[in-house]
């Protein structure tokens, strides 16, 4: 488990990230998404006891990572990938596998590597040195060496910036299986559709945690859901009625209404405010608002 509790990272007098609190569970895909700068990078460098904690705690698989011998150890258990691969490009693919592995003392090298190869079918490129390597094999490579050491945690900083869809499907696909394989993945990104098709839950993060769950209940909270009813017949006297009753002009369309649901006007409401001002509904649908929705309103309402 990952837990923090009013982590805070101040460089001079800039804070960061703010006071954020928040728990991973154990195989849990975990994705911290917000707008550059936002201080993900930030919180994940502390996680991995690569820079100190200005206030608060951040615990990592039971060791406190404010504790230097701790922190030590949290890096020698988890596999990191930050944001610039940093590969040597003179070496090959192989090379650069068992050169990781042997920094980190990893026994069998030589059996680890050959299952990382295939496992990240690496195995047709083993020879080619780094420098040869397009950005998606690059990233491919990386992510190998974050798991050289076959870690439990696995912190992923931006895997997919700057790849094109293909290499993208496939840095997902390889998410999922560390999620099937019972990693925990905490997963850096301001790529929403990331988020979408990989995370179990998502932090949203300006400085400050604003807010915290799955992606689909974040979509469901958003309020800018639109209602459409359909009727038998729409006239200028329902729609007046109906604009009375819900306090909000509706939309007209050939066969119908759309109306806005928010919290204090849900969808119940919607259709019981058209049945009252007499109108004869043939269907009554409610869109759920899309995850971007979701995201660009609460940071609007951080921001008021």
């Amino acid at each position: 488990m990952i837990q923090t509790e009013a982590l805070t990272r101040r460089f001079g007098p800039v804070t960061a990230v703010d006071a954020v609190t928040f728990q991973i569970a154990d195989g849990e895909v975990f994705g911290l998404l917000g707008p550059n700068g936002a201080g993900k990078t930030t919180t994940l460098r502390m996680l991995a006891g690569l820079i100190g904690v200005t206030e608060g705690r951040a615990v990592v698989d039971g060791l406190d990572v404010r504790d230097p011998a701790q922190a030590a150890q949290v890096r020698a258990r988890l596999g990191l990938l930050p944001e610039e691969p940093g590969l040597y490009p003179d070496l090959t693919v192989r090379e650069t596998l068992d050169f990781f592995a042997r920094l980190q003392h990893v026994p069998d090298r030589r059996r680890r590597v050959d299952d990382l190869l295939d496992r990240l079918a690496l195995g047709e490129r083993a020879s080619s040195r780094v420098a040869t390597l397009s950005k998606g094999w690059k990233q491919r490579l990386a992510l190998a060496r974050a798991l050289v050491n076959e870690p439990r945690i696995v912190f992923l900083d931006e895997p997919t910036a700057n790849l094109d869809p293909e290499a993208s499907q496939e840095v997902r696909a390889i998410i999922r299986d560390l999620r099937d394989r019972g990693c925990t993945v905490v997963l850096n990104t301001h790529r929403l559709e990331e988020v979408e098709r990989t995370c179990d839950r998502v932090g949203i993060l300006r400085t400050r945690l604003l807010a915290i769950a799955e992606p689909r209940a974040l979509r469901r909270a958003a309020t800018d859901a639109p209602a459409t009813i359909g009727l038998e017949h729409v006239d200028a006297d329902l729609v007046h009625a109906v604009a009375q009753r819900l306090g909000v002009q509706p939309d007209v369309t050939e066969d119908g209404l759309v109306i806005p649901c928010t919290p204090s006007r849900p969808m119940a409401d919607v259709v019981a405010a058209v049945v009252a001002a007499g109108g004869r509904i043939t269907r009554a649908v409610v869109a759920e608002s899309s995850l971007e929705d979701a995201y660009l309103e609460v940071l609007r309402d951080a921001g008021r």
